[in-house]
């Protein structure tokens, strides 16, 4: 039983009354945000803030540092009061939120602010990235606690129970789930409103260690908290009971509140009901000091020895487990496909840092984000038509500037008999569109090895597109690639069309090219390997010099090849050139790799075809 000092109980009130004034303060200076959002989970910080929490805010980056993410990342006018209240923030920066310039934006975002680990608001997804921060955790044996608040709407969505999954998996003792289960949603109650025993029940079906609580109750909550860090081999969910726009009359259980601020006479009520205006500061407890330090990469990748044909993901496979050698602080992530994606090299050299997520992307990608916050370079891979059911994740990654690389597999109609469900035809538009994103299509093994390598030096979000058949080897062992490169294969000073490709395609477009060589066309061939950044100046050049230009992608025509082409000459005061798009413009079915490239006109046979028809 703990035993809670009056003192204490006073302290947690004034200062969950102070986090609540301070959100409708700064949301009424704003004119929009979510004060009462904010308002229910305010008993739940304050005693957490006060007794649980271990962090020091002035070093962000400390190892052995608690994280605290708020997925419901609406609620962020609490977060900022929390941060005023441990004195990282003072009032005036907290009274600029929503403004532009401000670093306390509508939803946080931690490039801009140093005690933020991962951007939220897209809900669903602060517990899988959660997941990924507590696994970190385990592998680098620190002792540091994960917490993470999630809204009670926000369960709904499947990415949550993938998180309770993997979680009860791992047995993620470090992991602390809090849900702010404060019955209403945006437009009115939520599915299971103040059904905590329904909560619970899921969550120990999951085998979590749950518990019920008062969430206004702070002694309550103080047991709650004491009760989840006892328990050994299972992550906690705490269910807290809560009212939205719990402590004034006008908003608490009150329907038609969600992101609506008050306005600056009922701020001055509610402010006034609520005891007035504060500014304690709390002496936010120092974690326990490690001696930690990262290790360092040391050495380089063993070059590729390729002499015969092989598939870009084995060779992806083959360079995860060259450069896990080197690179200590690398981990891999599978989907339950890692005997198709080659990541199994990987697991087998080093098993403890790889980690299967079974059949949820989302929480791969998810995991993939949270190991990034904790400093390791995480490489994520499954077919790649299945990395479209996590695209809100890689999304967010990008708003939270997060660094990890993407392995796509199985790509295009060349897969063959698996039929369309399988078949990767929009991935190149999806991680084209993503902010700041790096888009990479090797057409052979040692191209893809190397490139691998690369990824593993880029910021950001990295996608490498792989293909299932076997290619012949065009390359040196010791060829170089550069990111935002490509490479010209055939070319003459006579030529009339330039070939554009990369991965499959680029080997029927070098098939056309003898046939068009011998019936007296001569044609150009690029290796666009780099598909985002791409290679201006090779493009420009070849359009300059041959008047036309067709690419070829196992890939629907919009946002691939073609399109990325384009670009190159958009916003260049240059002249749009000539370009033809051949790319699969019909829905797929089953069939051999050779029927269906056939169909979809993306074979060698139709390149020459096409290169006739606009020659002509």
């Amino acid at each position: 039983m703990v035993e809670v000092q009056v003192s204490k109980v006073k302290t947690w009130q004034q200062l969950a009354a102070q986090l609540r004034v301070d959100s409708i303060r700064c949301t009424t200076e704003a004119g929009s945000g979510h004060p009462t959002s904010s308002m229910s989970a305010a008993d739940l910080m304050a005693v957490l803030m006060e007794k649980y929490l271990h962090y020091d805010f002035e070093k962000p980056s400390y190892p052995n540092n608690d994280r605290l993410i708020f997925s419901k990342g609406h609620a962020c006018p609490l977060l900022y009061s929390f941060y005023k209240a441990a004195g990282a923030i003072d009032d005036k920066e907290l009274m600029s939120l929503r403004k532009l310039g401000s670093r306390l934006e509508g939803h946080p975002v931690p490039e801009i602010l140093p005690w933020v680990d991962v951007a939220t608001g897209s809900l669903g997804q602060g517990l899988p990235m959660g997941v990924g921060v507590a696994l970190a955790g385990k592998l680098d044996k620190l002792p540091y606690r994960t917490w993470v608040l999630l809204g009670d709407s926000e369960t709904a969505e499947g990415s949550v129970w993938e998180a309770f999954n993997t979680a009860s998996f791992y047995k993620l003792d470090n992991l602390t789930a809090i849900i702010d289960m404060n019955r209403l949603g945006q437009r009115g109650p939520t599915e299971l409103q103040w059904e905590s025993a329904n909560y619970a029940a899921r969550a120990r079906a999951f085998g979590w260690h749950a518990i019920e609580v008062d969430g206004h109750d702070v002694e309550a909550i103080d047991k709650a908290f004491h009760e989840a860090m006892s328990i050994k081999d299972k992550p906690q969910v705490i269910i807290a009971k809560t009212e939205k726009g719990h402590g004034i009359a006008l908003t608490a259980n009150k329907e038609n509140w969600h992101g609506k601020a008050l306005s600056k006479e009922q701020a001055k009520a509610a402010i006034e009901e609520l005891g007035g205006a504060t500014n304690h500061v709390i002496a936010v407890q120092k974690p326990t000091a490690v001696n930690f330090v990262p290790a360092k990469i040391s050495g380089k990748m063993a070059a590729p020895n390729y002499s015969s044909a092989v598939a870009t993901r084995e060779a992806y496979g083959d360079a995860l487990k060259a450069l896990g050698a080197v690179h200590p602080e690398m981990v891999v992530l599978d989907a339950e496909v890692c005997n198709s994606t080659y990541s199994e090299k990987f697991r087998d050299a080093f098993p403890e840092r790889f980690f299967e997520m079974y059949i949820a992307e989302q929480q791969m990608l998810g995991s993939a984000i949270g190991f990034g916050v904790r400093g390791k370079r995480a490489f994520a891979s499954t077919f790649a038509a299945f990395l479209s059911r996590a695209y809100d994740f890689i999304r967010m990654a990008a708003v939270s500037r997060s660094t990890m690389s993407l392995c796509g597999s199985h790509a295009g109609v060349s897969i063959g008999q698996d039929g369309p469900s399988q078949m990767a035809l929009e991935d190149l538009a999806m991680m084209r569109a993503v902010f700041g994103s790096t888009v990479l299509y090797p057409s052979d093994a040692v191209c893809a090895y190397q490139l691998v390598g690369l990824m593993a030096e880029l910021p950001g979000i990295s996608y490498m597109r792989s293909t299932r058949e076997k290619t012949p080897i065009l390359y040196k062992a010791d060829e170089k690639f550069d990111i935002g490169g490509s490479k010209v294969l055939k070319s003459s000073d006579s030529d009339k069309a330039t070939l554009i490709a990369a991965g499959i395609t680029l080997h029927e477009s070098l098939k056309a090219y003898e046939e068009l060589k011998a019936a007296g066309i001569n044609v150009r061939v690029i290796d666009l390997y780099s598909i985002k950044p791409v290679d201006k100046k090779t493009l420009h050049a070849a359009a300059k010099e041959t008047g036309l230009l067709i690419t070829v992608e196992d890939h629907y025509p919009e946002g691939g090849i073609g399109d990325a082409v384009l670009d190159a000459f958009t916003n260049e005061n240059s002249q749009l050139p000539r370009l033809v798009k051949v790319a699969v413009r019909s829905m797929p079915g089953s069939a051999s790799p050779e029927e269906l490239m056939d169909a979809a006109g993306i074979n060698a046979k139709h390149i020459v075809e096409t290169v006739k028809k606009h020659l002509k």
